[in-house]
């Protein structure tokens, strides 16, 4: 590891699993945290689900949302990844000197609408602020707290044949940063993030796995830092499966395809702040996925992957001409600050 931080270490790629694995993890090392899942489940008169993140996506205002909203999502996707109902969360600022109240208006006021539509309440809190020039003027930190809705065995539960969901286009958000960090974006572009709360659709999903099929939901993912790539590499890595992707089965905005295209990036290291991938028994994907539909947001869900024994520990990516690649996890900051 390098003696100092880079971008790198903040991608969601090798670098972050590295200094995971190398600092964090041997120093906090317990049941709950080594799953590396996007909450912690904790044991209790009720089992609570538990989960933090802090946001400092730049700029903080992207067409589609803003830093507010985006704390508030995040937080919420995480504690449904866990399959849980979320509840409470805690909401702290670090603000910029200098940092304009009208814009903290409008992201408060973000705050409360996504808190509103999420169907939790912001209990607790902290604000401080840094001298001027010693941050970016606003960094979000939210943590969350609900109760779980259903039990899920992770990676460990994924069998060769299942099914490979996801619920929506793929790297619409980091598209969006990216452009309109790059101020490349006009004011009528239809490329927007695709940032919203996962509480519904994740619901509808456990739901129509639980009802008919119990037990078929192996592992709920939302692929935010390295998109659905390196996502689905942390389900494959050390593993004896792999999957196989088919791309022209992935859904992709044609805004997000042009914009990748003009910045030189693939849609599938994109983040998405709005979406889930879900990995299920294969009898239980063409119900899981009416269930999604049915939901705001997941009209676009498609069944992208399969699990496979063929290459153990990789993912592939069958092309439109045939041919297969390798996905591999990101190895660096594609995608710097986009949350």
């Amino acid at each position: 590891m390098n003696e100092r931080i880079t971008l790198d270490y903040g991608s969601g790629g090798r670098k972050t699993a590295e200094l995971i694995e190398s600092i964090l993890l041997p120093a906090f090392d317990n049941p709950a945290l080594s799953l590396l899942g996007d909450g912690a489940v904790l044991e209790g008169s009720n089992r609570l689900v538990f989960s933090t993140d802090s946001f400092v996506v730049s700029p903080w205002k992207f067409p589609g949302g803003d830093i507010g909203k985006l704390s508030v999502c995040g937080t919420v996707n995480d504690l449904c990844m866990a399959g849980g109902t979320p509840r409470y969360l805690s909401l702290s600022f670090i603000l910029e000197e200098g940092f304009l109240f009208s814009d903290l208006r409008q992201i408060v006021s973000s705050i409360a609408e996504e808190a509103g539509e999420a169907g939790v309440t912001i209990v607790t809190g902290d604000t401080k602020v840094v001298d001027s020039g010693k941050g970016d003027g606003i960094y979000i930190n939210t943590a969350g707290i609900g109760f779980q809705k259903a039990g899920l065995p992770g990676r460990d539960a994924i069998r060769p044949g299942d099914a490979v969901l996801i619920s929506g286009t793929v790297g619409c958000h980091g598209a969006a940063v990216m452009m309109a960090r790059a101020g490349l974006l006009r004011e009528d572009s239809p490329l927007l993030s695709d940032c919203r709360p996962l509480h519904r659709i994740s619901a509808a999903t456990l739901d129509a796995a639980d009802s008919r099929y119990p037990g078929a939901i192996r592992i709920l993912r939302d692929p935010t830092r390295g998109g659905v790539a390196t996502t689905l590499n942390e389900f494959t890595d050390g593993m004896p499966f792999s999957i196989e992707l088919t791309e022209t089965d992935i859904p992709t905005d044609p805004s997000v395809t042009a914009a990748c295209d003009m910045l030189g990036l693939d849609p599938l290291y994109c983040a998405c702040e709005g979406r889930m991938l879900a990995v299920c028994a294969p009898e239980a994907a063409p119900a899981v996925l009416d269930a999604i539909r049915s939901v705001p947001g997941g009209e676009a869900a498609a069944r992208i992957g399969t699990v496979t024994e063929e290459m153990p520990g990789k993912v592939l990516l069958k092309t439109p001409i045939g041919g297969r690649r390798i996905l591999s996890r990101l190895t660096g900051a594609q995608l710097p600050r986009i949350c």
